[in-house]
């Protein structure tokens, strides 16, 4: 159970790190798995600081990221200030779907050394499907609909985290 619940939360990780990763650099190694490094700058000065995540919960509808974000605003004049702030950011969620891979190849006509071979178009479909005794299906299809509910998944995801500290 403690596998299935760390390999959601790593396949969950770096679709909610999506929007913090665009301001973060990783500088140096941060504290705990559940510390973000932010930094980020504009013409007026810097920032370089911590998301600590605290819990996952919906807002509007949709599952956020809630934490603290720790760091040191520095002007271009030099000045300094420390911020200690909650925040919640948005989460970035693909959308839900059993369907696991669709591939569309268009004809292929390779010359081997004089010996032509002509293949058709070629379209392979994989998809997941639920029932009984369907064990990959299964899990594949429950961790997809985790997605449509969002208070569902900041539950699940809170568990994770439990299991974690």
């Amino acid at each position: 159970m403690k596998r299935i619940a760390l390999a959601t939360l790593l396949a969950f990780t770096s679709v909610i790190a999506a929007p913090v990763a665009t301001a973060a650099a990783a500088q140096k190694p941060a504290a705990s798995p559940l510390a973000i490094p932010v930094t980020g700058a504009n013409p007026g000065g810097a920032f370089a600081g911590t998301f600590q995540l605290q819990k996952f919960a919906t807002q509007d509808g949709q599952v956020v990221a809630t934490g603290v974000l720790t760091g040191v605003v520095t002007t271009t004049a030099g000045v300094a200030t420390t911020i200690v702030r909650t925040i919640a950011l948005p989460t970035v969620i693909g959308t839900a779907t059993c369907d696991i891979l669709h591939r569309d190849l268009g004809p292929l006509s390779p010359d081997l050394l004089g010996l032509q071979i002509d293949v058709s178009s070629i379209v392979l479909d994989i998809t997941a499907q639920a029932g009984a005794g369907n064990l990959l299906g299964n899990l594949l299809c429950a961790v997809a609909n985790l997605l449509n509910d969002p208070s569902g998944l900041a539950r699940s995801l809170n568990s994770i985290l439990d299991l974690l500290r």
